[in-house]
């Protein structure tokens, strides 16, 4: 899944060493296990005599594994009960090492966690009680169903196929219905005019930079979750630019590439066709990013062709980027580049099994129980379908983004340089609209939110919506689990 060997020894050697050199910590530990064993004696013995007893440890509230009363049942209370108890314990063993670094600690933390969710009992036909039921009532052939639907999982991987059912969504059949049309070309990318769908129009057009890493079409999923259709139903004049899905013809292409290739190279096009009017510029993601470095680029130098920013789950400030920065560090880096350097891009899988690895008990266990050991498949929905339509990233781009942004955070401290000089988040000053989400675990919201401390705009508006990374950004207007 892309992960070092190397960072992840170093981080374990790092909190091995400072425990074994710390008694306050191990006596902590030992009266933490002792505590455990006491809680459990007294659980078994109370449920032995009373089915209802009140749990001696509860589920963490992201944790619904165990949510189902049949886990209250014999034998499987105490499996469970006992699987908690164990990982309270790792929690204390990998919490205030005194001596580990912050970020090896969170990274054996996290490690440790996704070693424990593999061994859950829900993950097991034995000590899931609503596996073990559906296994006897259908006499097993719900893990036969279950054989069928791993082995046609594995064939796919292997052939490089799409996941099951994503045939189901095609983009100009179900999906990216918007009527537009490709108005410019390079090699880096390819621009889409929308025209607007009303008599009276806006004078200033929108251009739509999507991340290169997504498929333009997350903007424009269906009808009722399409941001271009709502703009042009409303007057507006949308431009999208559709990223090339690079190959190793494409390991030397860099940030800069992107920046003038991608957002300048756009707005020319944008400027010829709708001639004398600014522009609002709007960037999803990594897209944002890009967008900001090029406003910062022609703020710079005295180009003023950006009417508006609007910024969609996007980081310029890469000191708090939550949980993806377990997996970016020197180490962690290096070994990307020494992947990336033989095939000259980043793989979307690699980059898809750290996602997955932030969520894991919803992306990788839950699935496998479902559909290996229920024996039955998940239905595909759109943004899934979208999700397994991934790009690639050049070598020389992508080692860019992690090295100057994320580790160095250039931008933010004025130190990252297009043409030779330097550009930062401050030489921005149009009105900037933030749009970032409270279960983002790409760009957190409060990364997103630090534009605002360090821009000299003086209109900034942010908005916090609930939902994750994709899901709190494409939601329609009078989304009723929206806030």
């Amino acid at each position: 899944m892309g992960l070092s060997p190397a960072a992840l020894a170093l981080a374990y050697y790092d909190w091995s060493l400072h425990l074994a050199n710390s008694p306050g910590k191990q006596l902590e530990l030992f009266e933490t296990f002792w505590e455990n064993m006491a809680k459990a004696a007294v659980y078994w013995t109370r449920s032995s005599m009373n089915q209802d007893c009140k749990p001696c440890v509860e589920s963490e509230d992201t944790d619904d594994r165990f949510d189902d009363d049949k886990w209250r049942k014999k034998p499987f209370d105490i499996v469970h009960q006992s699987f908690l108890l164990t990982q309270n314990w790792w929690k204390t063993a990998t919490e205030n090492v005194p001596g580990v670094s912050k970020h090896h600690l969170d990274v054996v933390s996290f490690v440790s966690r996704q070693v424990l969710d593999m061994f859950s009992p829900n993950n097991f036909v034995m000590t899931n009680p609503k596996v073990f039921k559906k296994t006897v009532e259908e006499g097993g052939m719900n893990l036969v169903r279950g054989a069928q639907n791993w082995l046609d999982d594995l064939f796919r991987e292997m052939e490089g196929a799409p996941p099951a059912r994503a045939e189901k969504f095609e983009p100009g059949k179900n999906m990216a219905l918007t009527p537009g049309k490709v108005v410019f070309r390079n090699d880096l990318m390819e621009l889409i005019q929308y025209s607007p769908q009303t008599d009276d129009v806006h004078a200033e057009p929108v251009l739509v930079v999507p991340a290169w890493i997504m498929k333009y079409y997350i903007l424009d999923i269906n009808p009722k979750k399409s941001l271009v259709k709502y703009l042009v139903e409303n007057g507006r004049t949308v431009f999208m630019i559709s990223w090339k899905n690079p190959d190793a013809d494409y390991r030397d292409t860099g940030m800069e590439d992107y920046m003038k290739k991608g957002v300048i190279s756009a707005l020319d096009v944008v400027e010829k066709v709708v001639p004398d009017r600014k522009v609002h510029g709007l960037g999803y993601c990594l897209g944002g990013t890009l967008l900001t470095l090029a406003a910062a680029k022609m703020s710079r130098d005295g180009d003023d062709r950006l009417k508006s920013l609007t910024l969609l789950a996007a980081q310029t400030e890469f000191s708090e980027p939550g949980e993806l920065d377990l997996f970016i560090d020197e180490s962690q880096v290096s070994y990307l580049e020494h992947l990336m350097w033989f095939k000259g891009y980043l793989d979307s899988k690699q980059m898809a099994g750290a996602f997955q690895l932030l969520r894991s008990k919803d992306l990788i266990w839950s699935r496998m129980v479902r559909d290996y050991l229920l024996g039955q498949r998940h239905e595909m929905f759109d943004l899934m379908a979208w999700n397994a339509d991934s790009a690639r990233m050049p070598y020389r781009m992508h080692s860019e983004y992690l090295r100057k942004l994320f580790l160095g955070n250039q931008f933010a401290r004025g130190t990252f340089e297009v043409d030779g000089a330097p550009i930062m988040v401050s030489d921005i000053h149009e009105p900037a609209f933030l749009v970032a989400t409270v279960n983002d675990h790409i760009s957190p919201w409060r990364s997103v939110y630090r534009f605002n401390l360090s821009s000299d705009t003086e209109e900034v508006t942010f908005l916090l919506s609930s939902g994750g990374h994709n899901a709190g950004i494409v939601s329609q207007p009078g989304h009723p689990r929206r806030t």
